[in-house]
């Protein structure tokens, strides 16, 4: 059976949230859950489910957390047994096939870049997210990993991201775009032209560039840029969901027609707001790291945390990085 290890501490709904999530993905999957965490705060945790030995959770004492503000390399220094360093040690050592957070994303990265490497022909991870498109879910990379990249940077994120969509979204040849401000090659800066002529050059489904109005149009399966940029994308598209949510449901409670309404349509507004809810995907692998890890988000549900899980159980059972580092080798990304 895949054990998955899990940061109980991580998130700001820890640790009861990262319990339920982990209880129930072990209640729906062949999975063992490792929680980690120091042991009797998840223990107090987890008294409500009288059941979770049974389900095959254990927990994994690690009595440090490195906190949201603290700086990730001075914090991981200063705590060897922080929750996030002892459940990458369990990955690096055999003793798990994957491992899950939702706490400091910074620290998250350097431990597991520090527990495991990169794969071969990779100089750095980069965060890999499913984001909701007018067509079918599409992968952003990098989401937040680096706030620099070089031109083959980009091109080892697009060959990754590929194969994360092929294996977790299903799409039998993923068309792979280049975030720009422009569809011409020549628009952009120096990084997203350079970029451009190695992604052509690579055996890829390139389409080109994509602009910041396409991102969501289902126009690309995959859609690549530096961590900067990514990151804002993915915060910008949060802030509008919430945004949209909050402008509807004034408009909705404005009169009764509009009431009645929404009565009639509430089935239709709830599979909307499935298809844009981030906890449906569980969260963001961290792609080129020579272990599986999904980085949560801070906010994550208990629902968000079992999707993660799941995430990690179906990437784990499919020989996930192994297949990065067929796809990479055969794309012979420019390695320095």
């Amino acid at each position: 059976m895949i054990r998955i290890a899990v940061d109980a501490m991580g998130g700001d709904h820890a640790p009861a949230a990262v319990v339920e999530g982990a209880l129930s993905a072990a209640r729906y999957l062949a999975v063992q859950v490792a929680l980690v965490g120091p042991a009797a705060e998840v223990e107090r945790a987890l008294e409500p489910y009288p059941d979770w030995r049974r389900l095959g959770l254990e927990i994994v004492d690690a009595p440090d957390v490195v906190e949201m503000h603290e700086p990730p390399a001075a914090a991981l220094r200063r705590k060897p047994r922080a929750t996030i360093r002892v459940a990458a040690d369990l990955v690096a050592g055999g003793q798990a096939a994957a491992l899950f957070s939702a706490g400091h994303t910074g620290a998250t990265v350097m431990a597991t870049y520090g527990a495991f490497g990169t794969i071969p022909g990779v100089d750095r991870p980069a965060l890999a997210t499913a984001i909701p498109t007018c067509r079918r879910p599409a992968v952003l990379l990098d989401a937040g990993a680096n706030v620099e990249c070089r031109p083959r940077h980009l091109l080892q994120f697009a060959v990754m991201g590929g194969v994360f969509a092929r294996v977790a979204l299903g799409v039998e040849q993923p068309r792979i775009g280049l975030l720009s401000i422009g569809e011409e090659e020549t628009k952009g800066n120096e990084l997203t032209r350079e970029a451009h002529q190695l992604l052509k050059g690579a055996p890829i489904t390139f389409i080109g560039n994509v602009e910041g109005r396409e991102v969501f149009s289902g126009i690309a399966d995959v859609i690549v840029c530096d961590g900067f940029t990514g990151n804002i994308v993915l915060k910008t598209s949060e802030g509008l969901v919430d945004a949209v949510e909050t402008m509807l449901g004034d408009e909705l409670q404005g009169t009764f027609s509009s009431q009645v309404g929404y009565l009639l349509s509430r089935r239709a507004f709830r599979r909307f707001r499935r298809r844009v809810d981030y906890s449906e995907y569980g969260g963001a692998l961290l792609l080129g790291v020579a272990g599986l890890v999904i980085v949560g988000h801070g906010r994550s549900s208990a629902k968000a945390v079992r999707n993660a899980i799941a995430m990690a159980h179906r990437l784990a059972s499919s020989d996930f990085l192994s297949r990065v580092e067929q796809d990479i080798a055969s794309a012979s990304v420019p390695h320095p």
